[in-house]
């Protein structure tokens, strides 16, 4: 009777341990199938975000995809992390802000640094931004254009990692790329890795200027790069940190997330105005060689709807293109405030590209003035934009065109071969 029992008592046992092991496989099953369903839940959440485009390199028919639409590169890297992200009104995928696409997937935004016009980029030329919060996330907004230019080591004490967003337009005295060396040395400083989501530069198609010397070192001009050099933000950030341009020779801990089917030569429209008097793509072309004129008395359109697209001054000879500056957005006190200038349309002038910087305007705008007025009416400001003060003397002792570029030449050759070493798109 003993013994019966006993073998009872055993299958009794061995009936449990397998109903047991049956409950644990299936509990393994289902927790597999849920993990399954929840990776390509997110997958198909991150898909929803990289929106369709019909931006393509004319080289090979292929759709441009710009950086931050290549979620798939950069997700992971954010998950359960503190998020800083630098960027303005430029920093979209789609029509959709990478804040709010960021926060609908999950990730914590801590704070937002913003650049040289703000977060909304409607702040006018050098103006100071203020700290301020957005209404629509409640994320904080630290300004890097107002107390400080760098980030401060209180405000990355709660960062985890920092996400760069912002378009640039390959010009040395665009403030977007000073505000992303700073954010570098801040990451160095504090150990913290650094992601830059790169985006087309609508003139990476060419090199041109004079080069930065060192007695001109500024906020406009923080490299020994030419006016024009050729790079898009991603290939930028790649030769300060390796040409050891921050301070102490810092390294940044650096990712660039590159940009799939684009080229130098890739043809891109920008989506909204990277800054507010960039309005057109041809103001942006243009930018680089009209903006040397705010050293000068002329104006070059800012207080008019067409900033950066024409030039001219009161003094100029009659002519049959006038304008006349007012105050207003953008341009709260633009140069000749209110009063009606002579000068040129370039928009009347049929220019298909801009291949190279144009100095034969400034040259002729001071023959037009001649005598009559100081023509570089702020030499320093002048000098910091060229990088150099040999180009206002060239200019003061009329020297022609061609031996101005010649001056160039030496320097510019120096540039192109340390460029070529971080040039990611051939």
């Amino acid at each position: 009777m003993k013994n019966s029992n006993f073998n009872f008592s055993i299958y009794g046992i061995r009936k449990y341990t397998m109903l047991l092991s049956l409950k644990s496989i299936f509990l393994i099953l289902l927790l597999i199938l849920s993990i399954s369903l929840k990776i390509n839940a997110h997958n198909y959440h991150i898909s929803e975000h990289i929106p369709p485009t019909q931006r393509v390199d004319s080289s090979n028919h292929k759709p441009l995809i710009l950086a931050v639409e290549r979620l798939d590169l950069y997700f992971d890297s954010l998950v359960g992390k503190r998020v800083a992200i630098v960027g303005n009104q430029t920093s979209l995928i789609g029509k959709t802000h990478i804040v709010d696409t960021l926060i609908s997937l999950g990730i914590k935004i801590q704070k937002v640094f913003a650049p040289e016009h703000g977060f909304r980029g409607v702040a006018d030329n050098g103006e100071h931004v203020w700290n301020d919060r957005d209404p629509k996330t409640g994320v904080d907004i630290i300004s890097l254009y107002g107390h400080n230019r760098k980030p401060t080591k209180d405000q990355m004490a709660d960062v985890d990692i920092v996400l760069f967003d912002i378009q640039d337009v390959g010009v040395r005295f665009y403030t977007y790329i000073s505000t992303l060396h700073y954010v570098m040395e801040a990451c160095a400083e504090n150990n913290i890795p650094l992601i830059v989501l790169d985006r087309p530069n609508p003139n990476a198609h060419y090199v041109d200027g004079p080069v930065r010397d060192e007695y001109h070192k500024s906020f406009i001009g923080m490299h020994p790069v030419p006016i024009v050099y050729g790079m898009t933000i991603g290939e930028y950030a790649e030769m300060i940190n390796n040409e050891c341009w921050l301070h102490d020779s810092l390294e940044c801990n650096l990712f660039v997330v590159p940009c799939k089917n684009y080229t130098h030569e890739t043809k891109y429209v920008l989506p909204v105005p990277p800054s507010p008097n960039l309005r057109s793509d041809f103001a942006i072309s243009l930018y680089p060689s009209l903006c040397i004129f705010e050293g000068t008395t002329v104006s070059i359109g800012r207080g008019t709807d067409s900033p950066f697209e024409v030039f001219g001054h009161p003094l100029f000879p009659e002519m049959d293109f006038k304008f006349t500056p007012v105050s207003g957005f953008g341009s709260k006190r633009p140069v000749n405030e209110n009063k009606l200038c002579n000068g040129y349309d370039l928009k009347c002038l049929g220019m298909q590209e801009v291949n190279k910087l144009n100095i034969d305007w400034i040259i002729q705008a001071k023959k037009l003035l001649g005598d009559s007025i100081t023509f570089i009416d702020q030499p320093i400001f002048f000098d910091r934009l060229a990088g150099t003060s040999k180009f206002r003397m060239q200019l003061i002792n009329n020297v022609p065109e061609e031996e101005i570029r010649k001056s160039w030449e030496e320097d510019l050759i120096n540039f192109k071969a340390t460029r070529r070493k971080y040039l990611i798109y051939k």
